[in-house]
């Protein structure tokens, strides 16, 4: 529902992880990037700086000789808004965005809630034509007609022009956030629709989407939906992202490139995934681990995640499947996770760690790793697994335990222990027809 984004950077913090995952969203979805440098008043404001960083990730200013508008703005003093507004206004007349009032509105869900008092509200935004009180709508997977609009400062409107959002009463659900409405001429033609989209949902969610997925790369790479292989990289430091992206660029071939849409140091997170989701990339992710409830949410949005220790087995995957030469790929099957409470040391035995199984069970003679904020610390066995003064086979979940690591002592409170095994799984290729 973007037209244009407008990036705000502080001039006196310069670039921030949160501002590079805007420019990798802001890339992914293809929307021009209008730069405003806000904070101008503060002392030690560096505006040079920032182009100079931004230049880093291919937003290169128009007095540097690129075409990113940069606006030196003050929100406190109230300086450069004017500009600003006139360089959004710029762009989109160079854009050519046009907007035709005169037909039946159409536009997108941004928010969504459902209300005790009203029902199904939704914070929509119109794109096209213009939306009336009263009208019937179709709204995602849902209809109805608009009993009330309210506008941004809260009062009643009659009427909604394109690019003017609103707050609509008189769905009949939720709809989803990003959903596109559509005004209609009857409440019968409304209900229809919603009836049939439901129909195409339902048969969606048990079709499954089938996402980007390096074991069928090879398979795809003749038909026009695999262009490109889009990687989302995501490592403990950041001399491995380095590497590994200047490794994984250097494996595109003709059929097919490579494209990094985001890469960085630290665990793969929400955004992570959301990203992937949005542009069919695969995650890969090396020397760290993600909590269980994005493991859920990747597994629920279908999205392709792969963990590494080493970058010569990231190299050789890639390869393979753009070479169609996966015979196996190996997978990890998480048996449970153990959160330290506390830690205790014994004399010529090393570091103890008092545990709680939040998850699964821990189970003597399988892999084990240490996690630290969902980076990769050790990876090793078990030297002594411990209920009160038993020696025991394994733990079962909601239990706690002592757990000690083979030649590992540097355990930390709010360490996270996991207990997994690695399945080797056979990749049969489709025989040529």
């Amino acid at each position: 529902m973007t037209d244009i984004v407008i990036l705000v950077v502080a001039a006196d913090d310069g670039v921030m992880p949160q501002t590079i995952e805007a420019i990798n969203h802001s890339k992914a979805a293809g929307v021009p990037v209008v730069v405003a440098v806000n904070k101008m008043d503060k002392v030690g404001a560096d505006p040079d700086r920032i182009m100079r960083e931004l230049a880093e990730h291919d937003l290169l200013a128009e007095d540097w000789g690129g075409d990113v508008i940069f606006v030196k703005v003050s929100a406190k003093a109230g300086e450069g808004i004017d500009d600003l507004l006139e360089m959004v206004l710029l762009q989109s007349e160079v854009l050519e965005l046009k907007a035709n009032p005169d037909r039946n509105a159409s536009g997108y869900v941004v928010e969504s809630r459902l209300d005790t008092g009203r029902g199904a509200v939704a914070t929509v935004l119109v794109k096209q034509g213009t939306l009336r009180d009263g009208d019937p709508i179709v709204c995602g997977l849902h209809s109805g007609r608009i009993r009330a609009m309210i506008d941004d400062l809260g009062n009643r409107i009659e009427k909604a022009g394109p690019s003017t959002p609103a707050e609509i009463v008189g769905l009949t659900g939720v709809p989803d956030a990003g959903d596109e409405f559509i005004a209609v001429t009857s409440d019968k033609d409304a209900k229809q629709i919603a009836a049939h989209r439901m129909q195409k949902q339902r048969a969606k969610e048990l079709a499954k989407k089938s996402r980007a997925n390096l074991e069928k790369m090879f398979e795809n790479l003749g038909t026009a939906e695999v262009k490109e292989l889009k990687l989302i990289v995501k490592a403990d430091v950041h001399g491995s992202i380095e590497a590994l992206n200047d490794s994984l660029k250097d494996l595109a071939k003709e059929e097919v490139d490579i494209k990094i849409i985001h890469s960085g140091a630290g665990t793969i997170n929400e955004s992570d995934v959301a990203l992937a989701n949005v542009s069919d990339a695969i995650i890969i992710g090396f020397n760290v681990r993600p909590t269980p409830q994005i493991r859920k949410m990747a597994k629920d949005e279908n999205v392709d995640m792969r963990f590494y220790d080493i970058i010569y087995d990231v190299i050789n995957d890639i390869k393979s499947a753009l070479d169609g030469m996966m015979p196996s790929t190996f997978h990890e099957i998480i048996i449970g996770r153990a959160e330290v409470r506390d830690t205790f040391v014994v004399p010529k035995i090393g570091t103890i760690a008092g545990c709680h199984i939040s998850e699964g069970k821990v189970i003597r003679g399988k892999k084990i790793r240490l996690l630290r904020e969902g980076v990769i610390k050790c990876d090793t066995q078990l030297s002594s697994l411990r209920r009160f003064k038993d020696d025991v086979k394994e733990v079962d979940q909601g239990y706690e335990c002592g757990i000690g690591l083979a030649k590992y002592n540097d355990i930390k409170t709010g360490d996270i222990i996991e207990c997994y095994e690695v399945e080797e799984r056979k990749y049969a290729p489709q025989q040529e027809k």
